[in-house]
């Protein structure tokens, strides 16, 4: 797995206006890293041959699409929850 040549949430720090400090918008920046690297194993685990990652693969996008929609929802109870989560994925 090769690391990302630029920053996907390039934006956030190059906004006019940048971030606003706070304990709600690093916990979406921090959520919002922890699905890219995990949507980066969901990757690997597809690669693995004869369907040996089906399992993990289906679990990671589970949880990724649930740390979507906390997200969407602004539920920081279930940000904090998912970012937990997606934290400890190997």
């Amino acid at each position: 797995m090769t690391p990302a040549t630029n920053d996907p949430l390039g934006f956030l720090n190059n906004s006019p206006q940048g971030i606003q400090s706070g304990a709600q918008t690093d916990l979406v920046q921090l959520l919002l890293y922890e699905i890219i690297r995990v949507k980066e194993l969901i990757l690997y685990y597809d690669s693995i041959p004869n369907g040996g990652g089906q399992l993990g693969s289906s679990i990671l996008n589970e949880l990724v699409s649930e740390a979507y929609s906390s997200l969407v929802n602004y539920d920081t109870i279930l940000m904090k929850k998912y970012y937990d989560l997606l934290l400890n994925c190997d």
